[in-house]
């Protein structure tokens, strides 16, 4: 029989142990309060709102056309694409991701005009990556403006839960006065717009993508750590899409400015998130911002000082 001693030990190494699995998830980190943005725009069946972009063999539509499967094997990745333009809004998808060894395994959830900017496109950009030590999945956001793909704007951060075990959400919020990325409506990061940074603030028409695809050579230090298939098929699953924003009607005259031209219900001139409400972040959303970035960020373009001699404008202090 064993002794209070042992007992206790074996209850301390229990503690370590449950302790150590939560961390790798970020699990014993709690998000403050915040106010649900999801909660206030409308969502769309997948079927409705988006098109085959890639990889139809791949594509399950599930519930009658609300969700939907993407699937990554060794013949191919696999996509979607919005079948309206956006020209600011709220997009969001709740996303399951693949459980497993999922090193150069991709999931996207952004937002890009180059079909249409080929030149100078801009993009926005939730990316979701599989890594090859942790086993976890990490949470990259890049931005590109006006064709600015010299300059990649990228943060990373881990998560706080372990999102293959169920839906969570991602969302973008895109305004004239700052890009919000969201994780379960705690912002993770904002990206203001000012005078100084006007060149390279996304400012075309949009569609909004969906995609898993083998990132080897893109995600994995050039190729160190490949997708392993003998772990496929990859499947992330998505629902609960939300599109709200300034819906784009293409210039009937072909020699006419892209500027963007807003509808909903017959409406025009709509923007959703123009609003004073939008304009900046309440205090909640604040401190939900403070803590990602304190507890979880890992890395920042403008704190790599190797990749960047000058700094670009926005990272320097005001």
């Amino acid at each position: 029989m064993a002794s209070a001693q042992e007992r206790l030990l074996l209850l301390s190494l229990l503690i370590f142990f449950m302790i150590s699995a939560a961390s790798s998830h970020g699990a014993i980190y709690k998000p403050p309060l915040v106010p649900s943005l999801t909660d206030r725009f409308n969502r769309v069946a997948v079927n409705q709102g988006y098109s085959e972009f890639f990889g139809h063999s791949n594509i399950r539509l599930l519930n009658n056309g609300s969700n939907a499967d993407l699937i990554l094997n060794k013949s191919s990745g696999s996509g979607l694409v919005s079948r309206n333009k956006y020209h600011h809004g709220f997009f969001n998808a709740a996303i399951k991701l693949p459980s497993g060894f999922t090193s150069g395994v991709v999931i996207a959830f952004y937002l890009s005009n180059a079909d249409l900017f080929p030149h100078n496109h801009d993009e926005i950009d939730i990316e979701l990556l599989g890594h090859e030590k942790r086993r976890d999945w990490v949470l990259q956001t890049n931005i590109y403006g006006n064709g600015s793909v010299h300059t990649g704007r990228e943060e990373k951060l881990y998560l706080w839960f372990d999102p293959t075990q169920e839906f969570h959400q991602y969302s973008i919020l895109w305004n004239s006065h700052h890009i919000v990325f969201l994780v379960d409506n705690v912002p993770v990061r904002e990206f203001a717009y000012n005078s100084a940074i006007s060149g390279v603030y996304p400012s075309k028409p949009m569609s909004v993508y969906a995609t898993i695809w083998d990132a080897s050579e893109w995600a994995t230090h050039g190729g160190k750590y490949p997708v392993n298939y003998q772990y496929a098929p990859y499947v992330v699953s998505l629902g609960e899409m939300e599109m709200e924003g300034c819906v784009w009607q293409q210039p009937k005259d072909s020699s006419s400015s892209a500027a963007a031209s807003c509808s909903r219900s017959g409406l025009s001139s709509f923007d959703p998130v123009e609003g004073e409400e939008f304009a900046k972040l309440s205090q909640e959303q604040i401190n939900g911002l403070e803590w990602a970035r304190k507890k979880l960020m890992f890395y920042s373009y403008c704190k790599d000082t190797s990749r960047y001699k000058v700094l670009p404008p926005e990272c320097k202090p005001s």
